[in-house]
C-alpha cells in the first residue's frame, strides 16, 4: 500500500520524532511504500489567503493552488496523520493542511452545493497517532476534537467504511519512561498491521 504519512511537529528531537521513527519502521516492516510529508520541515503554508479563499469554490483553481500536496494525497491508498494535541485540537499547521486538502476539487465535489460528494474513494485506511498533555477524562469533557477529526471527519471523504484506527497517549506530560516505551512499541506494532 502507498501511505501518505502526514507529520506535524516542529521539533526534530521531540517524543513525536521517536513516535515517527517507530511508526515508519513498522510500516516498512509491513512492506508499505511511504511518502513522508513533514509539514514543518517542508515549510507548508497553512494560511488560507484572500486569493485562495476566492478560488476555494472553483474546483480547478482550488486544486491548482494546492497541486503539489493534493497530488501526494491522490497518489496514496492510505493516510496516517501524526500530531500533538494542543489546546484540545490539532496544531494550526495541521488544521491548515486539512482546510486546504479537504476542499472542492481535491477531497470533495461541490458541483451540487446541497449534496457534497466525497472524492477520496481510493483511501482504504486512515490512522491517527497523537499525544495529549491532559488525561483522557478531560479530553472526553471537551468532546475530544482530534479523535472526532480522525475517526469521523476524515473517513467521510472516502465515501465508504474505511478502516480507521486512533492511537493516543493521554497525560503525556506525566507519563513515565515505561509508559512512553509501551506506546512506542504499540505504534510500531499497529503500523505493521496497517
Amino acid at each position: 500500500m502507498r501511505v501518505l504519512y502526514v507529520y506535524c511537529h516542529p521539533l526534530d528531537d521531540s517524543f513525536h520524532a521517536a513516535i515517527r521513527k517507530e511508526a515508519l519502521a513498522g510500516l516498512a516492516e509491513a512492506g508499505h511504500e511511504v511518502d513522508l510529508l513533514d509539514l514543518y520541515a517542508e515549510g507548508f503554508d497553512p494560511v488560507l489567503t484572500a486569493e485562495r479563499r476566492r478560488d476555494y469554490h472553483d474546483p480547478a483553481r482550488n486544486r491548482r493552488n494546492n497541486e503539489a500536496y493534493a497530488d501526494r494525497l491522490m497518489a496514496a491508498n492510505a493516510l496516517v496523520v501524526q500530531f500533538p494535541t494542543w489546546s484540545f485540537g490539532p496544531p494550526a499547521m495541521l488544521k491548515g493542511w486539512f482546510d486546504r486538502m479537504f476542499g472542492p476539487g481535491i477531497a470533495l465535489d461541490l458541483s451540487d452545493p446541497g449534496h457534497a460528494r466525497p472524492m477520496l474513494q481510493h483511501i482504504e485506511g486512515i490512522s491517527g497517532i497523537t499525544t495529549y498533555g491532559r488525561p483522557r477524562w478531560q479530553a472526553i469533557g471537551m468532546s475530544d476534537p482530534p479523535r472526532r477529526i480522525i475517526k469521523r471527519y476524515l473517513p467521510w471523504f472516502t465515501g465508504k467504511n474505511t478502516r480507521v484506527r486512533y492511537h493516543a497517549l493521554y497525560h503525556m506530560n506525566v507519563a513515565t519512561a515505561e509508559k512512553r516505551g509501551r506506546f512506542l512499541a504499540k505504534v510500531r506494532r499497529e503500523m505493521r498491521r496497517f
